[in-house]
């Protein structure tokens, strides 16, 4: 039974990815900015349905910008959950441009793409971030760099926080955590470490019980005269809290 749930689950993903495509080519583009984060996020929000997961939000997300929203990695779901709470401009890692059909409807959704192993690169994320902040946007990132289990929380990297105090912008923790709705336990099928594939992970999803995506959102706060290495263990903690709460 599963096997046949996930079957049907994939296919009503893949229509929807299909119906993304085209509101990425035909109607975003002569939407206003307000009208494109309204519709990046209830079409989050509708994928989330087709996989069997429901979003709970907890806190109070950001009513608008500029604000840095630093978040836990846990899995290939964490931006469309997030984008479903509150649509964000994301910085992401290279690769994702290129993933067929994904790759496209992340660009439409405004991500903004670092090429990791390049220090020059970061400068440039870092001024462009900068510049979306400063334009009152809201940017979000995940400073672990990569995913992780979902038990525990990797070191953040500190790098990217300095758009945030070179914008003089706020930034506010996000602990992300998928559950299983019958027992309210952590679920570990949506995560995506280590050698999984992309498609194995996908497919223990869809096959999984119902699943409860949380997002809950601490209290924006400035740096105040701290470094980004500083800011950055607070903001650690803080994500520890909420992912945990």
């Amino acid at each position: 039974m599963r096997r046949l749930l996930g079957c049907w689950r994939v296919m009503r993903i893949l229509g929807h990815i299909l119906a993304g495509l085209w509101i990425a080519a035909v109607r975003l583009p002569g939407l206003s900015p307000a009208r494109q984060a309204a519709q990046v996020q209830a079409w989050s929000l509708a994928l989330l349905g087709h996989a069997g997961i429901s979003l709970e939000v907890r806190g109070q997300p950001p009513a608008g910008g500029p604000v840095l929203l630093v978040a836990n990695h846990i899995s290939w779901l964490d931006i469309p959950v997030m984008h479903a709470a509150r649509y964000c401009r994301f910085v992401s890692k290279s690769d994702v441009r290129d993933w067929p059909l994904i790759g496209t409807l992340a660009t439409a959704a405004g991500t903004l793409y670092i090429e990791r192993s390049s220090r020059r690169d970061a400068l440039r994320m870092v001024h462009l971030m900068r510049d979306a902040l400063k334009t009152g946007e809201v940017v979000a990132v995940f400073p672990e760099g990569t995913t992780g289990d979902g038990r525990a929380i990797l070191p953040f990297h500190a790098n990217l926080l300095q758009a945030a105090i070179s914008a003089d912008a706020p930034a506010q923790a996000v602990g992300l955590r998928f559950a299983d709705r019958a027992s309210g336990q952590t679920s570990l099928a949506p995560s995506y470490i280590g050698d999984e594939t992309l498609v194995g992970s996908i497919w223990r999803t869809l096959c999984a019980p119902p699943i409860v995506a949380v997002v809950r959102y601490g209290e924006a706060e400035r740096a105040d005269g701290r470094d980004r290495r500083a800011w950055s263990q607070h903001l650690q903690q803080a994500v520890e809290r909420l992912r945990q709460g």
